[in-house]
């Protein structure tokens, strides 16, 4: 789900930031006799709900995703046609439920006037691009306190040492000074695994390249289940067994790889320190001419797709393919005998034409603040249920008496 410091993470953007984390913890995994394995996922299947055929009680679960998007930035081409829209689709097979992590966004210093502005723009340009609140839970992490009470229980669980080998927390606390970097820079990570494990999810939807991406939360699940589930939690007057489902990822359909308008070799980010790198979904048809027209090419005659000496115009061919919904073999007849200036005319109504209705959706979601704090309210709801029932197990199983 998520713009946030400068560009989108899912909640399993942190695996990178781990880093020999899992090698370290498979002690943990061994021992745990609720393990089940590293498993990857691919596709939106069928065959991964329960169906009436295979079903004791014949009754259809589908089964669970979760996915966060932190609050801060600009959606973008690379993020819509990268990821949102391979979102878009998972609403239709599985239970989602999308939120806008908020919490997320305090860990470095940010501006306070800024974040609720922001919170709310970033799920009406979720909603505008097609997120459907009647099939997709989309509320914000904040309002459902079970996020950080869930954090809080598995902080007493997780072992200081995994978080300190957190390169993000090493880097930004070097630069910064240990007296001016926050604990939530540190303790971040639990953070999302409770996001995550709050839900019983089955799956959280990562890239081709992230499958490492859920470890810490994989374990920390692993490490609950095996200190506090079974017979030690049925004695307390539990229903026994694992207290948290242990996530697996799931690898959707290959989201498009857009890159950068003045370079071709890197990705489109937000991160990047010239807006006239990407195109922003809420870009001006003037701001979008604009950028087409000074974007960077080459002196090639003619243009193709695939040739790795044209990275830029194997860039610009391919979103000219995915905004205007021809296919690969149809794009390559029609500019084969184009030049730059004939074809980015043609890049350039074709984005307008494909951006204009997610523009005008926004404005209409954006406008009726009466709908949005329906939705997010109506979102909350439905996850509260789910989240309070999960954290009504941790307290029983850890010993708590409750109320």
């Amino acid at each position: 789900m998520s713009p946030l410091y400068s560009h989108i993470h899912s909640l399993s953007d942190f695996s990178s930031k781990l880093n020999g984390f899992a090698s370290k913890s498979v002690r943990i995994r061994q021992n745990s006799k609720y393990s089940n394995g590293f498993r990857c996922y691919r596709d939106v299947s069928h065959s991964q709900q329960t169906s009436p055929e295979n079903s004791p009680t014949s009754v259809t679960v589908k089964k669970r995703i979760v996915s966060g998007v932190q609050p801060t930035g600009s959606v973008h081409l690379g993020n819509y046609l990268g990821a949102i829209k391979n979102w878009i689709a998972l609403q239709n097979t599985y239970e989602t439920l999308f939120f806008i992590v908020d919490l997320h966004a305090i860990t470095l210093p940010y501006d306070t006037k800024e974040l609720s502005k922001a919170t709310r723009d970033t799920a009406a340009i979720y909603l505008a691009c097609g997120i459907d609140a009647s099939k997709a839970s989309v509320f914000v992490q904040s309002h459902v306190h079970a996020h950080v009470e869930l954090m809080w229980l598995l902080s007493s669980a997780t072992p200081i040492g995994w978080l300190n080998r957190m390169i993000q927390f090493k880097e930004k606390s070097r630069k910064a000074g240990d007296e001016n970097v926050g604990v939530a820079l540190l303790t971040y990570p639990v953070l999302m695994a409770s996001d995550i494990l709050l839900y019983q999810s089955d799956f959280v939807p990562v890239g081709e390249d992230q499958k490492q991406h859920l470890e810490l939360t994989r374990e920390l699940a692993e490490r609950v289940n095996y200190l506090y589930g079974g017979r030690k939690w049925k004695k307390l007057g539990g229903r026994g067994g694992a207290i948290f489902k242990v996530p697996e990822p799931l690898i959707p359909p290959a989201g498009a790889r857009v890159m950068s308008l003045t370079d071709g070799l890197s990705k489109m980010s937000k991160s990047a320190p010239s807006d006239q790198s990407r195109i922003n979904l809420l870009d001006p048809k003037d701001v979008i001419a604009n950028k087409i027209k000074r974007c960077k090419t080459d002196s090639f005659p003619a243009l193709e797709f695939d040739n790795p000496e044209r990275p830029e115009c194997n860039n610009l061919l391919s979103v000219y393919q995915l905004v205007s919904g021809k296919t690969k073999e149809d794009v390559a007849k029609e500019c084969q005998g184009l030049n730059w200036g004939s074809f980015k005319p043609l890049l350039t109504d074709a984005l307008i034409e494909h951006l204009h209705p997610i523009q005008v959706r926004y404005e209409e979601i954006h406008s009726d603040s009466a709908y949005l704090d329906s939705v997010l309210e109506e979102g909350a709801r439905k996850a509260s249920e789910i989240a309070d029932a999960t954290l009504k197990n941790v307290y029983q199983a850890m010993g708590f008496l409750r109320r």
